[in-house]
């Protein structure tokens, strides 16, 4: 099921996204945790500061569900790993949305990369 193009307007327009992956039970939701978000070619996406060390990335990646809150909004969601050309539009979603930022050159750099997370929302 894919965003709808208001969701991601308003996700794409603010700065409060907290991701909450599955704990190993599969059931229980993880601690939020505040991170930067952006909107590429139709798509959300975010990344690990820490790369593929970042605890939220291993356990998105482990448990490939969760949820987020962001604008708003509260969806279950799916996350899945991203690599490939689709990178080089989200490091210039990176830049148009957090050019301000001294932590910007981090998050387009290859450790932040190398956790690049596509979130879907769930059907309910």
């Amino acid at each position: 099921m894919p965003w709808s193009k208001d969701e991601l307007e308003r996700i794409a327009a603010t700065d409060d996204l907290h991701i909450s992956p599955l704990r190993d039970d599969g059931v229980t939701l993880g601690t939020p945790t505040w991170i930067w978000s952006v909107v590429a070619d139709g798509a959300l996406y975010v990344r690990g500061y820490n790369g593929q060390q970042s605890r939220w990335y291993q356990a998105a990646i482990r448990q490939k569900a969760g949820r987020i809150t962001a604008a708003g909004l509260t969806r279950d969601v799916t996350f899945e790993a991203v690599e490939g050309t689709v990178n080089a539009r989200i490091d210039d979603a990176y830049r148009a949305k957090y050019a301000a930022s001294p932590y910007l050159a981090p998050m387009i750099a290859a450790r932040a990369r190398a956790a690049t997370v596509r979130i879907t929302p769930k059907e309910n």
